[in-house]
């Protein structure tokens, strides 16, 4: 199973399950968490969302054996991405969503958090966008989500620098909302999540919509320029090399 799914006290728990592969998203799993969302979103007895990772990650990111697959197979690369379903769920998800980062988050690891409305951060957790260093252009509408989020300068950093940022810097810049210790991390989220679950279902919704709403076009925009962009780089010299290191690392 690669998506666990618990209900409790109308909080609905999806837990990303690969943990041998750092839970990073395969096709199978970006359908899994896109269906397991709408779920949630027409289920009137959950009211919250809560999203973490099992083991020593929260995701990876993408997976690159997949990416270099859709690069060397073009039947593949004319399928199409269940990346594309997941973020038209989240995009689309009606209630509050709260992500508990439990390890590292890497690419849509890390930019899955802007359309979280709580984020709670391990102390021992880092987030890092490698986009740059894999020759690619940003995903998940983050070009717009991050400056909206945490400002120009911090989303500069974080997308264009592929460096580590840690759970406090995250924090600092208004990535994260709290830092838990690790054993107390899934605690204190759910805490707060249930806290949010015991309100009534349609005025969540209608607070979030109201916050929302505005800016769906802005992520479609955004989301679109970024798909024309790691299309057009994507199998390029520097991903190439990028994904070349990748496997030879593997392989060594």
């Amino acid at each position: 199973m690669i998506l666990k799914v618990d209900d409790e006290n109308r909080v609905r728990t999806l837990t990303l399950n690969r943990p041998d592969a750092l839970n990073a998203f395969n096709e199978a799993l970006y359908e899994a968490t896109a269906a397991a969302l709408t779920s949630a979103a027409a289920d009137p007895d959950v009211a919250v969302v809560l999203l973490t990772g099992a083991g020593r990650a929260f995701s990876a990111g993408n997976d690159l054996k997949e990416m270099q697959a859709r690069i060397t197979d073009p039947e593949m690369a004319n399928q199409g991405s269940h990346f594309t379903t997941m973020i038209e769920a989240l995009t689309h998800f009606p209630k509050p969503l709260v992500c508990a980062v439990n390890g590292v988050g890497v690419g849509i690891g890390a930019t899955i958090l802007g359309y979280a409305d709580l984020v709670f951060m391990s102390s021992m957790a880092r987030l890092k966008c490698p986009f740059t260093s894999l020759g690619v252009a940003p995903e998940a509408a983050s070009s717009y989500l991050m400056p909206q989020l945490i400002g120009r300068q911090n989303a500069a950093w974080l997308l264009m620098s592929s460096e580590w940022v840690d759970a406090d810097e995250a924090r600092s810049m208004g990535l994260a909302w709290k830092v838990c210790e690790p054993d107390q991390l899934i605690a204190q989220a759910r805490s707060y999540a249930e806290t949010l679950a015991s309100r009534p279902i349609p005025s969540l919704i209608a607070v979030k919509q109201s916050m929302v709403e505005p800016i769906r076009s802005e992520i479609a925009a955004a989301t679109e320029r970024e798909n024309a962009h790691f299309a057009e780089l994507l199998g390029g010299q520097a991903n190439a090399a990028a994904l070349a290191d990748f496997t030879a690392k593997k392989q060594s």
